[in-house]
C-alpha cells in the first residue's frame, strides 16, 4: 500500500481554505495510488490558534467530520486528520481516520497534552484507537504521544504494526523526527507515518495561552519497521507519498528482537557506599 502525508503551513483559522487544501491533495494522493492521506495536528481550526479552539471545536459527526467523509469518498482516498473537538464543554484534540469510501473508521483524543496551550484548552483523551486498515493493524497516535516508548509499547501489545501520526513539531525539535521516531520504529517494529507542519503560525486572535507567532519545524517522514527511512520531507510544503514495502524487502536481520528478548528486573536499591 502507497501512504501520503502533507506537509504544509497551518490554516491559521482559515477552515474554507483548509477543506480546499484536504480536497485537492486528496485527489493527488489518489491519483499517485496512495491509499491513506495524513493531515497534521490540528489541522482545523489551526494549531496555535487556542481562542479558535474554544469558539470553533465541534462535535463528533458534526459539519467537519462529515467534510472530510465526503472529501475522502469523492477521490477515493483514506484520510487522517488532526481537529478540535467539542464533547459538552470539554474539549479535546482529535484525530480522526476516514477510508476511501468515506467511512470513518478510527478515532482518537490525544493522551499526552503538550504544553501551556494545549493543557489551558483541552482535557487529555484516555484511551487508545486500534483498527484494521488495507491489511494493517493501525493506531493513531498524535504528536508528543509517539515520543513516549511506553504508549507505543502498548499500542505494539494490542497488535498495532502501523502508526499513524498527525502532528505540529515546532522548529528547534528536529530531534524528534532524526532520534526518537526511529528509535520508536525500531524497537517496536512499528511502520510510522508522522505529518508535520512547516513555516511559521500567527495566532488570530489575542490569547494569552499561546505565542503570538509559533514556527515548525517540517520534517515530515515515513518510518518502516527496520527505522529505515521510506520518506522525508525538507521545510516546504510536501506531499509526500511511498509505498509501505519500500524499495527493498525488510532484512530480517534488521529486525528488532528486543520485545522477546528483553528480561525485566525488579527494581532494588544500589547499595551505599561504605
Amino acid at each position: 500500500m502507497k501512504l501520503a502525508l502533507y506537509q504544509g503551513a497551518s490554516p491559521a483559522g482559515e477552515t474554507e481554505a483548509a477543506f480546499v487544501t484536504i480536497g485537492s491533495s486528496l485527489r493527488a494522493a489518489a491519483t499517485a495510488g496512495a491509499g491513506m492521506l495524513v493531515f497534521p495536528e490540528l489541522f482545523l481550526p489551526g494549531y496555535n490558534q487556542p481562542a479558535l479552539h474554544r469558539s470553533l471545536a465541534q462535535p463528533q459527526g458534526g459539519p467537519w467530520e462529515t467534510h472530510f467523509a465526503a472529501l475522502a469518498r469523492h477521490a477515493g482516498c483514506g484520510l487522517t486528520i488532526g481537529w478540535a473537538e467539542r464533547d459538552g464543554e470539554i474539549l479535546y484534540n482529535a484525530a480522526s481516520c476516514f477510508d476511501g469510501q468515506g467511512n470513518r473508521i478510527g478515532h482518537y483524543r490525544k493522551i499526552q497534552l503538550y504544553g501551556p496551550m494545549e493543557n489551558a484548552v483541552f482535557i487529555p483523551g484516555d484511551d487508545y484507537c486500534i483498527f484494521d486498515f488495507a491489511g494493517y493493524r493501525t493506531a493513531l497516535l498524535i504528536c508528543y504521544d509517539v515520543e513516549f516508548a511506553g504508549h507505543c509499547r502498548a499500542l505494539k501489545d494490542l497488535g498495532a504494526e502501523l502508526l499513524l501520526v498527525p502532528t505540529a513539531n515546532p522548529a528547534g525539535f528536529e530531534h524528534v523526527s532524526d532520534i526518537l521516531l526511529p528509535a520508536r520504529a525500531a524497537e517496536m517494529n512499528l511502520t510510522i507515518a508522522y505529518a508535520n507542519y512547516c513555516g511559521p503560525e500567527d495566532r488570530r486572535e489575542d490569547d494569552a495561552d499561546s505565542e503570538n507567532r509559533l514556527s515548525f519545524g517540517g520534517g515530515s517522514l515515513l518510518l518502516g519497521p527496520d527505522a529505515r527511512m521510506l520518506a522525508k520531507a525538507g521545510n516546504r510544503e510536501t506531499l509526500l507519498i511511498a509505498d509501505l514495502g519500500g524499495p527493498a524487502p525488510i532484512d530480517p536481520y534488521r529486525v528488532s528482537t528486543q520485545q522477546q528478548d528483553y528480561r525485566p528486573q525488579e527494581p532494588r536499591e544500589a547499595p551505599r557506599p561504605s
